[in-house]
Parts: structure tokens; sequence; C-alpha cells
């Protein structure tokens, strides 16, 4: 298992999401990915994507601005 971050800061909608795919796509399975990001969409965004493609969401922060984002790879 790694951990993987991903600065997804000052990119807004669609961008944080199809970052986060796109890092996904190179992880493993039971990796964990941390995406940083500053769009408010992406809180619901980058979840939803999650749902759909069956990963799961381990922990959402938001500080101020930042939002922090913890997935695990599923698939």
């Amino acid at each position: 298992m790694s951990e993987v971050q991903l600065d997804a800061r000052r990119l807004l909608c669609p961008l944080p999401v199809i970052r986060t795919q796109d890092r996904i796509e190179q992880l493993q399975r039971g990796d964990r990915l941390t995406v940083y990001c500053t769009d408010p969409g992406a809180i619901h965004d980058i979840p939803a994507w999650c749902r759909v493609h069956g990963h799961a969401v381990l922990e959402i922060v938001r500080h101020d601005e930042e939002i922090t984002i913890r997935i695990e790879v599923q698939g």
C-alpha cells in the first residue's frame, strides 16, 4: 500500500475530479490518495465520482478555503 498526494489547489471544476481520476488510474487496489483542493464543488464532486467508480472516501476535511479528501483505491 502506498500513500500518494495530489495538489489540485487553485483548479476549478471539473479539473480536480479529472486529476483525481487520472491519478487513481495509476494506483493499485489498497493505495491511498490524498487530494488537496480549493474548489468548493470538489467536496461533492470527488466523493460522487468515487461512489460511481467504487472507491472509498476515508475522510473529508475542510479548513478555511482548503479541502482535503482521502481516498482508498478499491477497484
